[in-house]
């Protein structure tokens, strides 16, 4: 058995769209699940090494009915994670349920949680992460961002940043954080809805629907650099994705 005790497999959950009006983070997922379900020898070592959960979607009604931040019932879902109603918020119920329930599932261990949002004034890819009092905590919760500011050139380490504000407290990211065990790390993926500025460079590049992907892709891949996995890759080359 793939799942058996000796070899327990990590677990990552990624979630999109709780904000109904912030389409981009849907194609930054979609080039997550493109990747992942690809023949490209880094997503078969990760297919191989870590289980991912993706809820592409938390918020179909509302972007059914194309509202920018709420659902149906007029909900922010992103200030509801701490108790979701299975009649108001029947997504954010069963996401947290499964969550809990991985969590507490001794053949897997529940490391990332993201949540894949856009961003309408700042520029760039970017993360928001949860402050600990824990100084080497900080320093592991810092190195996911790191590693993905080397592999995409829009995604900005310099505007990642780490709160606990009390306006975010419902959010998944905040929520989660304080749910999930020491070794789990949940982070807010934020996308600029229009621009990305590379180093180096004084003129901001439009986004467009393939650029988001690509981000979507290399957030995939900083999963290999993360859990030191490209020994496994036969021919070095076939690491590299076209950026």
């Amino acid at each position: 058995d793939h799942l058996s005790p000796e070899r327990e497999k990590k677990l990552v959950f990624l979630t999109a769209r709780v904000h109904p009006g912030e389409s981009p983070a849907s194609f930054v997922c979609q080039g997550v699940i493109d990747f992942l379900v690809s023949q490209h020898p880094v997503a078969q070592i990760l297919r191989d090494h870590v289980i991912f959960k993706i809820v592409p979607m938390l918020n179909p009604d509302g972007v059914y009915l194309g509202n920018y931040r709420c659902s149906l019932m007029g909900f922010d879902l992103n200030r509801h994670w701490q108790d979701p109603s299975p009649w108001a918020h029947p997504t954010l119920h069963a996401v947290k349920q499964l969550i809990v329930q991985m969590n507490q599932d001794p053949r897997v261990s529940l490391e990332f949680y993201i949540d894949v949002h856009a961003h309408s004034t700042m520029l760039n890819g970017f993360m928001y992460g949860n402050v600990f009092e824990d100084e080497e905590r900080v320093q592991r919760q810092a190195v996911f961002p790191r590693l993905l500011c080397q592999n995409a050139p829009d995604f900005s380490f310099s505007n990642t940043s780490f709160n606990r504000d009390v306006v975010k407290a419902g959010t998944g990211r905040r929520f989660l954080g304080g749910l999930l065990d020491d070794t789990s790390y949940c982070y807010t993926l934020e996308v600029s809805f229009y621009s990305y500025m590379t180093a180096g460079s004084n003129a901001p590049v439009p986004y467009t629907e393939e650029t988001y992907m690509k981000l979507g892709r290399n957030v995939a891949r900083t999963f290999l650099d993360y859990y030191k996995l490209n020994n496994l890759i036969k021919d070095n080359r076939t690491t590299h994705i076209e950026r």
